[in-house]
Formats: C-alpha cells, structure tokens, sequence
C-alpha cells in the first residue's frame, strides 16, 4: 500500500516556523489503529487523514471531505493547524477548484475559504469561564514559577486552562519560560485539563501591534510544546475579544518555531482564524 503524504508549515509563509502537520489524502479509508502508528511515526503534534465521503468524488472537484486528526498518542476533537494544511493540500496540491472546503469532523463541519495567499477557518467559538485560582495551583506554580499572574479561566468542553501573566509581564517573559512536560502532567491529574494555555497582553507600541501572546502545552495528550495551536485559540479568542473589546485581533503564538494567527470572534458564537501555510515535504508512506 502506497499512501501520499505532505508535511507543511502552518501560520506562517516562512520554511521550519509555524507548526508542521503532516497530511494524507486517501483514496480508502484506514484503520484507527493504523491511522495512529502512522502518526507516531511522523512525531508531529498532528497528523491528518482527508477521506471522501461520496466515492464518485476526487480530491479536484470535491467540495466536502471527512478529516481526522492524530497526535503522537491519540485521536484529537479538533485541531487548527491540521485542518488549515489539509485544505492547502487540497487547494495547492490537487488543484480543488471550489473556492470553499467544508470538513466533517468530530467538531462538526468546519468551513476553509482561500483568502488572499492564506486561508480561513470557520471554527466554533469555546470561550473560557473564570476560575478560583487555588483549585489549579499546582500546575500554575509548574508553569509560570513566582511570576504573578491575573486571571485563570477553563474551557471546560475542550479541557483547556488559561493561565495570564500579570501585564507587568511581557512577551519576553512568557518566552523565557521552561516548562518541563513531566512536571506538568505530574501537577494535574484529575481529568479538568488536557491542555495548558499560558498569556499574556499584547503591546500595540511594537509593529505589526500583537493584541496578544501565548505559548500551549499539551503533554497529556503526547505533545510537550505545540509550536502554534488553532484550537487553542478557540478558547483565547473568546477571552480576549472580551477582555479587549474587540472582534479583529492579531495573535501571535511564541513558542521557539513562532506564529501569527488573524482571528475575527463573529456575532453566530464561532471565530475565523486565518493564516499562511508553506509545503516542505511530498512523499509517499510505503507499507
């Protein structure tokens, strides 16, 4: 069996920045067990498989696909930066000529539209709600130490915890911080949090004038640091939008690899988050 595979960079137009996610577009559908040895073996935070729904379809003309995605260790709900590569794979890759793809997932249908030399996603909204501190103060002081934070909420449906850095705390700050995975899941093991989102409020005195920074981590499900997360930004869109009084917003995600995301929060309770992709591997996984 011969199955393609593409590896792109996603929120970014720079080769080795943003996050890679690899992507398999197949002619048959796999098994879950195979699905997951393939994605260990590419030891990417996410590796992707688009399938037909209609068998009369190829990867040209079609306009709606089922897409899954694999960590490492297990099947994920929802994943941005996946799902983004998947529609540039089929865009660039298979010529699709349908200016919107729409994806049947376990987190419903999700939209991507070409726009400009990037790509829109059209993703449900998970906004956080505000928590007591003390009941996550184990894995706060693992992740952030003695810097003073200001908020921390949880989006309870996706099992991602926002932690924020205090603003006396800069980008340089969040950036600096080491997080040990291991310590991590040790300093939370209730089931609450499968995701940690650290952040911190942008400085619209520097250019391009970030409204926000934030760095993820999700050693629960296999990926210590994931280098920028679309899902996650499911949740901070929410927050901020809220926190900042406004619906457009620029992110930017700084782990080592970094990350721009555009999100525009929308009036139907869901957010765009558009980005860039770059292709920087085509090949064939032979079994």
């Amino acid at each position: 069996m011969e199955i393609p595979v593409f590896t792109l960079d996603v929120f970014t137009n720079s080769p080795f920045k943003g996050n890679p996610a690899a992507i398999c577009p197949l002619m048959h559908e796999l098994s879950d067990d195979l699905c997951q040895k393939i994605a260990a073996e590419m030891k990417l935070s996410e590796t992707a498989f688009i399938t037909r729904i209609n068998p009369s379809d190829n990867f040209t003309t079609g306009s709606r696909f089922c897409l899954r995605w694999f960590t490492p260790t297990i099947e994920v709900n929802l994943c941005g930066h996946a799902t983004l590569a998947s529609a540039a794979v089929l865009f660039q890759q298979k010529k699709n000529v349908n200016p919107t793809l729409v994806f049947e997932t376990k987190s419903g249908d999700l939209a991507v539209t070409q726009q400009g030399d990037g790509y829109v996603m059209d993703f449900p909204l998970n906004p956080p709600t505000q928590e007591d501190p003390n009941e996550f103060r184990d894995i706060i002081k693992t992740a952030v130490g003695n810097h003073p934070i200001q908020d921390v909420c949880l989006s309870s449906n996706t099992k991602k915890l926002l932690v924020r850095l205090a603003d006396s705390c800069d980008r340089s700050v969040l950036a600096s911080l080491k997080v040990d995975p291991v310590s991590l899941m040790a300093s939370e093991k209730s089931g609450r949090v499968t995701g940690l989102i650290l952040t911190v409020k942008g400085s619209l005195d520097y250019q391009p004038g970030y409204d926000f920074y934030s760095r993820y981590f999700a050693p629960w499900n296999g990926i210590p640091e994931d280098p920028v997360t679309g899902s996650a930004h499911t949740v901070l869109g929410g927050y901020w939008s809220t926190k900042l009084g406004k619906k457009k917003m620029l992110a930017y995600q700084c782990s080592s690899r970094g990350g721009e995301l555009k999100l525009e929060v929308k009036d139907d309770g869901r957010i765009n988050i558009a980005g860039q992709t770059v292709t920087v591997l085509q090949g064939t996984i032979t079994l």
